[in-house]
């Protein structure tokens, strides 16, 4: 499999696989690259909809050359954070970052997000996001604002009287279970529809179905959520003290 740095032809390939709708994995594996790759490629440059192979292409050799003068002054090792290598630190904060836009997430909100998660303490305040995102509190009031709206952060008052936003065990659990609820209303409305439309009706029919699937969805969520829900307090098992490395289920004794 082929590394460094995409090429300019790479990109043209991988321009042409959009205008064609494949899925990055497609265009990964034409390319032998990392579906990764791909998605970042194409998230930080516009997106699917507005990829242009020549400007993502002058737009890497800008930060390459940004970065220059801080990569001559270390050319042997890649500076240490912790015992953490933050080159390789890096590399994965933006690839998560890529990934949670492609779920949904404008940029801002997803590289927020992301620095919550790669932080050990699991919490920081708006000015320490501010800082290490290089970017205005507003920015980050607005994507903690939409966070907090999904149950994804949450806030607390630290002795300082600081607000400090926190993600932990319990947010995941929670913005499951907000997201299975927010069909409630759509389950609701369609109903409504069949009642008005005539229970006989094709298109009362085509709702009332809406409606049950939604529901047997949202109850299915629920129930998963509840049964898996000790796995977000359970610390992860080591090669060392077993064998089998994967979490108990959550129906185990």
């Amino acid at each position: 499999m082929p590394g460094g740095r995409l090429t300019q032809q790479e990109r043209q390939q991988i321009a042409l696989g959009l205008a064609d709708s494949l899925p990055y994995a497609e265009i990964a594996r034409r390319l032998e690259r990392p579906t990764s790759t791909i998605t970042r490629e194409v998230m930080r440059n516009g997106g699917p909809a507005a990829y242009r192979a020549d400007l993502a292409h002058r737009a890497t050799e800008r930060r390459a050359h940004r970065r220059l003068p801080a990569s001559s002054r270390t050319p042997h090792t890649a500076p240490q954070v912790d015992g953490r290598d933050a080159t390789a630190v890096a590399e994965y904060e933006e690839t998560l970052t890529t990934v949670l836009m492609a779920s949904g997430l404008t940029k801002m909100t997803a590289r927020v997000l992301t620095c919550l998660f790669t932080t050990d303490a699991g919490s920081l305040t708006a000015s320490q996001l501010a800082e290490r995102l290089k970017v205005s509190p507003a920015s980050i009031s607005k994507a903690i604002a939409f966070l907090e709206s999904q149950s994804l952060v949450r806030r607390e008052r630290d002795e300082r009287r600081r607000d400090r936003y926190i993600v932990d065990d319990e947010l995941f659990y929670q913005a499951t279970i907000a997201s299975a609820r927010s069909n409630d209303q759509l389950v609701e409305t369609a109903r409504q529809g069949v009642t008005v439309l005539g229970p006989h009706t094709p298109a009362a029919t085509r709702l009332e179905n809406i409606a049950r699937f939604l529901d047997f969805i949202s109850e299915s969520i629920t129930r998963a959520a509840e049964q898996a829900r000790e796995v977000l307090h359970t610390k992860p098992a080591t090669a060392d003290a077993s064998t089998d490395t994967s979490p108990p289920h959550p129906d185990q004794p």
